[in-house]
């Protein structure tokens, strides 16, 4: 590692900046890791081939090393294509559409369903809009509110599971130090993630309160009641499309066995039954989540195959060929992760970013006590600008925690849970996010109108989740379990009456329906 100085914080800067102009995170993160190698070419006297060949060899080495990882992905496309051919998702739509019997039945049942999809967020919000918007529009639910769950829960319960997509890309992020796995630092840090936990909670308050909705999401339900739920975006609602003639097994029976088989994975990567007599926790935490998800993502493949080739519900050459297609939708995730694998190498590895950063904070005379505070607020905000919250990831996780290490180590999970939970905000609320556009399309409600009827939601639990990340800072030397508790009941108890204040406060002004509605509703009178 070579100690360039103020020159280490260029690779992040570029990364950053050029995302916030660009919208562009490919190119961005690119031109931030070529950055940083020709610095370190510079600094050894490599030359410029040194740069490319520094490059080259870096992002070979992370992708060596996180192969499974990229494996677990691509698997996981494909079987989210198959299950989708095969129609699993429509049949679910059509079983459940007779068996809610309002609008609380309807919503709280879109929430669980998310949940049960927690594996991947864009597995999640493409199956939960498109299988559940025939349900809530029977009820008058509006686009804007199953958009609003089916975003919030998509990402929010992928964060906090130990064996979704989101969980393997964070653990790769985390350097394993002091005997502490990527796993184990996850767990430590999930029930920390105050924003993540906080949405889960709040959604199922607006489900099933009569009266909880506030600001620009209350008018719309009005309308939605009134009117009935506006019909939109019809173009990217076709491309979303699924298959007519499944069987609700066809889709319960793929996840469930992706959901089983990931458990015994990890349990077996981690020598459960290695007769060293590992108790679960203890397998977990040594577990190789990656590979294990591998694993279970072939399995469930498997699964996948005989389940739909005996019954004919597909060829097998057209089995394999929905398996090309959802390997094909991962690529972009895949080149994300390599990428910013590679700059936080740079950082880490090659410039000691991190160790710079840190001699800055603790000369600065800063309160070590708000960092997690800050670190929310700056995730949040790269997030927000990128519109990805990987790439966030991947450029401050090793940043932060190499600083707490070096400043103020007790406050290292307590950071990491404050990286998790301010990108997953700022993912959330960036118009320029995949999730938001997916969620918006399945859901069928123009991108615009979701951003701006769930922004008061999101906003209001990233502000309780700040000051609880405060508390959690200034009671860290209390221990780790004192300080989760004590911040958890600040956080409830905030949110809690924020949500009982706001809706009278925010009752939301109800605009008047288009006139073409108006024209029509004369029509009809007439």
């Amino acid at each position: 590692m070579q100690d360039v100085g103020f020159w280490s914080l260029v690779p992040p800067l570029v990364a950053i900046v050029l995302a916030v102009l660009t919208k562009e995170v490919i190119f961005s993160l690119l031109c931030g890791i070529l950055s940083g190698t020709a610095i370190y070419a510079v600094a050894n006297h490599l030359g410029t081939m040194g740069c490319f060949s520094t490059t080259v060899e870096l992002m070979t080495t992370k992708l060596g090393g996180n192969a499974a990882m990229i494996l677990f992905l691509a698997m996981l496309g494909a079987l989210v294509a198959v299950i989708t051919e095969a129609g699993g998702s429509r049949a679910y739509a059509d079983w459940a559409a007779g068996r809610f019997k309002n609008r609380r039945t309807a919503t709280v049942a879109t929430a669980l369903f998310s949940v049960f999809l927690f594996i991947d967020d864009y597995f999640n919000c493409i199956t939960s809009g498109t299988v559940m918007r025939p349900v809530t529009d029977r009820f008058g639910v509006s686009r804007e509110k199953l958009s609003y769950i089916v975003d919030m829960m998509a990402a929010s319960a992928a964060i906090l599971a130990p064996i979704s997509s989101w969980a393997a890309s964070v653990m790769s992020y985390i350097p394993v130090r002091d005997g502490m796995t990527g796993m184990q630092a996850f767990l430590q840090a999930a029930p920390m993630n105050l924003y993540a936990v906080g949405t889960l909670f709040m959604v199922f308050w607006i489900c099933i309160r009569k009266k909880g909705d506030y600001g620009p999401m209350a008018a719309a339900e009005a309308r939605a009641q009134r009117f009935g739920p506006a019909q939109e975006n019809a173009d990217e609602l076709e491309k979303l499309e699924v298959g007519q003639e499944g069987k609700v097994i066809d889709l319960v029976l793929p996840i469930g066995a992706l959901i089983v088989f990931s458990i015994l994975a990890m349990l077996y990567v981690g020598g459960y039954w290695s007769g060293e007599g590992l108790s679960l926790v203890e397998a977990f935490g040594a577990t190789d989540a990656p590979t294990a998800l591998a694993l279970a993502g072939f399995g469930s493949l498997l699964v996948a195959f005989f389940l739909f080739t005996l019954r004919k519900k597909m060829t097998f050459g057209g089995f394999f060929l929905a398996v090309g297609n959802g390997v094909k939708s991962m690529v972009a995730p895949c080149i994300i992760l390599t990428l910013a694998w590679s700059i936080s190498g740079v950082c880490r590895e090659l410039l000691g970013t991190g160790s710079y950063v840190a001699r800055l904070v603790a000369g600065s005379g800063m309160p070590v006590q708000i960092l997690p505070a800050i670190v929310m607020i700056v995730a949040g905000l790269l997030a927000f600008a990128t519109g990805t919250s990987w790439g966030t990831f991947g450029i401050l996780i090793p940043i932060v925690v190499t600083i707490c290490e070096q400043v103020a180590p007790e406050l290292t999970i307590t950071a990491l849970s404050a990286v998790l939970a301010g990108s997953v905000f700022g993912d959330q609320v960036s118009p320029i996010s995949d999730v938001v556009i997916l969620s918006s399309a399945s859901a069928g409600c123009e991108m615009m109108r979701h951003v701006v009827t769930q922004l008061p939601y999101a906003l209001t639990v990233a502000l309780c989740a700040a000051v609880g990340y405060l508390m959690a800072g200034f009671t860290v030397g209390l221990g780790y379990g004192v300080s989760l508790i004590l911040t958890l009941a600040v956080f409830f108890t905030l949110l809690v009456a924020c949500l009982l204040i706001l809706p009278r406060a925010l009752p939301g002004v109800q605009k008047e329906p288009a006139a073409e509605i108006l024209e029509g509703e004369e029509a009809v009178a007439e």
